[in-house]
């Protein structure tokens, strides 16, 4: 089946080793507890929780997921509150600009229903961090993962709704006015991928780690450089919206057929006739009629997101016009 070849099977976080870095930061806090007096986080919402360095620090029960920007973990406060907790390796700006920032940033973020929320965040001299809403489902990319592994996969309804709240995610983020914010690019999301769209219970989705990029650079030491050097990067890293458009129909294509190396690109643009037809099987799940006929649809604006020519990508507005106009006119 063609899209059993466009899927690749993705390492699992313990798969690194009891040497990587990767262990939670719960399992030496007291060493970086020890380095510095207990701080207070600054919320970021009027009636947010007062937390404490510490708390977070030592309520870490499991890491999420790393990357050369840092590592996220899952924090259980003692109201038993759940917090997502991620750890920038190197910042790139000083403090009070990193304050001003992930500010602008949760301004944002707390005011649309398709962005996770920014509760706190903290600048220390040893540590840096930001602390956002927690889902229990996870993300995307752990679901879709989930469902290659034999758990229930999603069906196409449950995938439309999450496709439809990214694009909304995104719009809301390219509409921001005014675009540029003292050398910050209000506008432009810069990391939109997989394992950075959150689900909700509702299976509606919410876009993480916006603007993030512009808080923290990458940072590789041994174990990400082997693993870059084994994967391919199936997204684009610019800071531009035609790069988010383009992330955005990776997105797409990881959710129709499993899509996640590049280099079979060109090979869906050459067979897509053929994918209408029926001739040759394509997408990862079982449909028909309707259903059908709006996958195709949103395979055609993921290839359209993902010309390699930027100029030629459509405008994220453009995108939910045709989606929204495609499932109105498909009810």
């Amino acid at each position: 089946m063609l899209s059993r070849a466009f899927t690749k099977p993705k390492r699992s976080f313990k798969e690194y080793g009891e040497n990587s870095r990767s262990g939670s930061i719960s399992e030496y806090d007291d060493c970086i507890v020890g380095f510095i007096d207990d701080l207070p986080l600054i919320p970021c919402e009027n009636n947010g929780p007062s937390l404490s360095l510490k708390e977070v620090l030592r309520t870490s029960v499991s890491v999420m997921g790393e990357n050369a920007r840092g590592l996220t973990e899952k924090v259980v406060l003692s109201n038993a509150r759940l917090c997502t907790l991620k750890r920038f390796r190197k910042v790139i700006v000083r403090k009070s600009e990193f304050g001003r920032r992930v500010e602008k940033l949760a301004q944002v973020c707390n005011n649309c229903d398709y962005l996770v929320p920014i509760t706190a965040y903290l600048y220390a001299k040893r540590i840096k961090l930001v602390v956002s809403d927690y889902y229990p489902m996870g993300s995307l990319a752990d679901l879709l993962s989930g469902g290659r592994r034999g758990q229930t996969a999603l069906n196409w309804n449950e995938r439309v709704i999450i496709i439809e709240s990214i694009a909304r995610a995104i719009s809301f983020i390219h509409g921001q006015s005014p675009e540029t914010v003292k050398n910050m690019k209000m506008n432009v999301h810069g990391n939109i991928k997989s394992s950075n769209i959150m689900i909700n219970i509702d299976l509606t989705a919410r876009l993480s780690d916006y603007g993030f990029v512009q808080l923290a650079d990458c940072v590789e030491d041994c174990d990400t450089k082997e693993k870059r050097a084994t994967t391919h990067n199936i997204y684009c890293e610019n800071l531009s919206q035609k790069s988010d458009v383009f992330n955005f129909g990776m997105v797409l294509l990881d959710m129709l057929a499993g899509v996640q190396d590049l280099s079979y690109m060109d090979c869906i643009v050459k067979l897509e006739e053929s994918i209408k037809q029926g001739d040759i099987p394509f997408f990862e799940f079982h449909m028909k009629g309707k259903e059908r006929k709006q996958a195709l649809k949103v395979l055609e604006i993921a290839l359209a997101c993902t010309s390699s020519l930027p100029e030629t990508r459509p405008s994220i507005h453009q995108i939910l016009f045709d989606l929204t106009h495609l499932l109105k006119t498909s009810k």
